[in-house]
């Protein structure tokens, strides 16, 4: 089966076509970090207009560079939410058209459920249960995936996402943007244990997150600091391990009490360096086996959305009317649910 991957979650135009959920034919992403780079940060209208100025040809390089027509694609799939409400119309509408004129299946797809599933692209898959990190520029989540489709959330961050204080952190140092690559490799030349960031205390939950103070710390640690060189690689490497730390520090816990029999990263900080090296370490820790996809499969892209689409349309996707799937609706908030109990 081919099926034809669509994402325009945030500011990233992604179309890929993936064949039987695993194989990768071809992924193209036109960013935009370009536009809004004199922003600081992603301005929704701005991203809603440039998708619809490159989605077709995106798709239409997708297709020519995987060496196939539109006619050959089995399945369309297409992210839904969550993510900004205009740039997510774009894609959907469009994916709508296209599956009506060529009359293919359309599939919804959940943007976490679609970075889950960047690690089911290769030969290897993920052995379930599979504990999931994603973490994200708008996510931080730890969830147990049982089986293809089931989905428990056990974590999840009570106010910010990881890559939002990465951005924002890097972002008042002085760094490129986005920030978290450039914070990432400014850390590798600093000393974490100059600024130490004490793991923090959170009432009323045992695996939950909070990014909120530790960003607040390295801001203040920046204001009071001397500003060289060497201050700044010792501060963003001294953060960087502060909200790594944090974002491991449950994984083992929840590992050995769900049973877990695989670990799996995903999302944009899964190309974080040191959580790499962290988390690969704890995976050996406890013998199992870590999955974290390739760099250009960490950040949005439209092979994820094609890989969890093949999955979700094999257990659900039979049973619905195409006037149903061409009446899809997209949702900025859209909570993520095991798969057949949302239709």
């Amino acid at each position: 089966m081919l099926i034809l991957g669509i994402d325009t979650s945030c500011d990233d135009t992604s179309c890929a076509v993936v064949r039987d959920g695993r194989q990768l034919l071809s992924n193209i992403v036109s960013s935009q970090t370009d536009l809004h780079a004199k922003f600081g940060g992603v301005v929704p209208e701005i991203a809603s207009r440039r998708h619809l100025e490159v989605l077709i040809p995106a798709c239409s390089e997708a297709l020519e560079q995987a060496g196939v027509a539109l006619s050959d694609i089995d399945l369309i799939a297409v992210t839904n939410g969550p993510g900004l409400l205009g740039s997510l119309l774009v894609g959907v509408g469009f994916a709508k058209g296209l599956a009506h004129a060529a009359q293919v299946p359309l599939i919804d797809v959940h943007h976490i459920a679609g970075h889950i599933y960047a690690n089911f692209l290769g030969e290897t898959l993920p052995e379930f249960p599979a504990l999931n990190l994603v973490v994200s520029g708008g996510h931080s989540e730890l969830i147990l995936m049982e089986s293809h489709g089931r989905f428990t959330v056990l974590a999840e961050t009570r106010d910010d996402a990881a890559g939002e204080v990465f951005d924002k952190v890097a972002r008042e140092i002085g760094l490129g943007f986005p920030g978290g690559p450039y914070l990432d490799r400014l850390a590798e030349k600093g000393d974490a244990d100059k600024i130490p960031f004490p793991l923090p205390r959170i009432r009323g939950s045992k695996y939950d997150y909070s990014f909120s103070g530790i960003k607040t710390r390295a801001l203040l640690e920046f204001e009071a600091g001397d500003k060289t060189e060497e201050f700044k690689r010792d501060l963003a490497a001294g953060f960087r391990k502060g909200v790594v730390d944090q974002l491991l520090n449950p994984v083992e816990e929840l590992i050995r009490e769900t049973g877990a029999r695989s670990l799996a990263i995903s999302g944009g900080v899964a190309a974080n360096m040191l959580l790499r090296r962290k988390s690969q370490e704890l995976a050996a820790k406890l013998d199992i086996p870590l999955f974290v996809p390739p760099r250009e499969l960490c950040t949005d892209n439209g092979a994820m959305i094609a890989a969890a689409g093949y999955y979700k349309y094999q257990m659900t996707g039979s049973s619905r009317p195409q006037k149903e799937n061409l009446l899809m609706e997209c949702s900025a908030g859209l909570e993520l649910q095991s798969w057949g109990e949302d239709i």
